[in-house]
């Protein structure tokens, strides 16, 4: 299977999450030199608490070939680029407790995501940047990761 990776925007993402990004309504801070963007996902986190890590990965280069899609049952998973960065999403909406239909979208520099608890989505996949980001997702006891190998890989194409 191939996949064009189509612009990354609220309304195609929903049903896999939530985008992160500037440009709705702002409060000015810091005496005027400082916009506020509050409160812009929603961490649906169960049995367990919201914790911060940073995740080192390497660039990929186009076209890439998605082995693998994984899920978190306990918690939504927050990807933001620490410095201006492109990244694919890879997601699938759950299909009986397999992956179903895959999309496949390009995060913009200004972009980052809030996957959806239970969301099927391939690994965290660079395009251009530093690779580095912080990830905000369920820290406690239990077990957080499914995965599913994929029988043949999808291709992922700008």
């Amino acid at each position: 299977m191939t996949l064009t990776a189509e612009p990354l925007t609220a309304e195609a993402f929903a049903p896999f999450g939530e985008v992160i990004e500037t440009g709705g309504p702002f409060v000015t801070i810091n005496e005027g030199a400082c916009r506020r963007f509050t409160d812009l996902a929603t961490f649906d986190i169960a049995e367990g608490r919201a914790g911060l890590s940073l995740f080192q990965a390497e660039i990929r280069a186009p076209p890439y070939d998605c082995t693998l899609l994984e899920r978190h049952p306990l918690g939504s998973q927050c990807f933001i680029p620490m410095q201006s960065s492109r990244f694919l999403v890879i997601v699938a909406a759950d299909a009986g407790g397999v992956p179903g239909t895959p999309r496949a979208f390009v995060a913009a520099d200004h972009q980052s995501v809030n996957i959806a608890r239970n969301t099927w989505h391939g690994v965290l996949c660079p395009i251009a940047g530093s690779g580095l980001f912080a990830v905000i997702d369920r820290i406690g006891a239990g077990g957080n990761l499914e995965e599913h190998r994929l029988g043949r890989p999808i291709r992922v194409t700008l």
